[in-house]
């Protein structure tokens, strides 16, 4: 199987070269391949011919986003169309990433694969949705995809601003700080990037049918939980003080409650237990 990951050298790319390494991907990012140039995504992946392509690439800056709507449209939902437009006429599987922020954040019992309440309350959200769509139309012609939608990514090639990981933000204040203020109104579902990539895999090879999944660690916490639970792991004498959203102002709002519901596939682990491990590998790696 020749398979080709964009965005590869991102958080999750990182880890899905990783997890994929049997297969000898491509990796391209951003001075390999530019998705918002139809031409040339239409030549190059012509060119190469994968069978599988894993689009891990997108602009992920929540706030940023607000004041660089057409940027984050253009890579999120415009390239999207393009992607799945050519994988759909060369019979090619598309794998693509959305994101929990699709979502009004209304439902308190969190959202279903099917669920269609979409009115994101960010431009992130909303540039994320333009993709989905995109996606959804080219299936109605034929597109083999799978749409994965994950949430409060984190994991350990995450150093670029792009790619802020809430866990390293934690830790870096943790030994700043006596006391954090966490926001305790956000509630969502923590995700190791490794376990995502890993369960990708075994959604591919275990030929699962085409369409959305929500794969996601097992559970869900508040900002302030999750915040709680890394200080507690890594023994840090930090104080985590509970705060509303209204206290910590954003330049992008947030979705209150963006649960993500797992109800077509197998389950990832809790996500306290891939916490515990990625603190343990980013003491190795230190």
């Amino acid at each position: 199987m020749k398979i080709l990951i964009l965005g590869a050298k991102g958080l999750l790319g990182h880890d899905l070269m990783a997890v994929f390494k049997n297969y000898r991907p491509i990796g391209y990012d951003i001075e390999n391949i530019n998705l918002i140039q139809r031409n040339k995504i239409f030549e190059e992946i012509s060119r190469l011919k994968p069978d599988l392509v894993l689009n891990a690439a997108g602009y992920t800056d929540v706030d940023c986003a607000e004041k660089e709507l057409n940027m984050a449209k253009l890579i999120n939902g415009i390239a999207v169309d393009y992607l799945a437009e050519i994988c759909s006429k060369l019979n090619i599987i598309l794998v693509h990433f959305s994101t929990d922020y699709v979502f009004s954040g209304r439902q308190k019992t969190g959202y279903l694969e099917k669920y269609f309440d979409h009115q994101p309350v960010n431009a992130y959200g909303r540039s994320k949705l333009l993709g989905e769509v995109a996606i959804k139309k080219w299936a109605n012609k034929g597109l083999k995809y799978y749409l994965v939608r994950s949430a409060w990514l984190f994991g350990p090639f995450s150093h670029s601003h792009q790619h802020k990981n809430f866990v390293d933000t934690i830790l870096r204040l943790a030994k700043e700080k006596d006391e954090i203020k966490v926001v305790n109104d956000q509630f969502g579902c923590p995700t190791y990037s490794l376990d995502l990539a890993k369960a990708v895999e075994r959604l591919i090879i275990e030929k699962h049918p085409f369409g959305i999944y929500h794969l996601i660690n097992d559970g869900f916490a508040s900002w302030c939980d999750f915040a709680k639970k890394i200080v507690q792991i890594a023994e840090e004498k930090t104080k985590i003080i509970p705060c509303s959203s209204k206290e910590y102002p954003r330049p992008a709002k947030r979705p209150k409650y963006s649960i993500l519901l797992n109800t077509k596939c197998f389950k990832l682990r809790k996500w306290e237990e891939a916490l515990k491990d990625y603190l343990k590998i980013k003491n190795t790696i230190l």
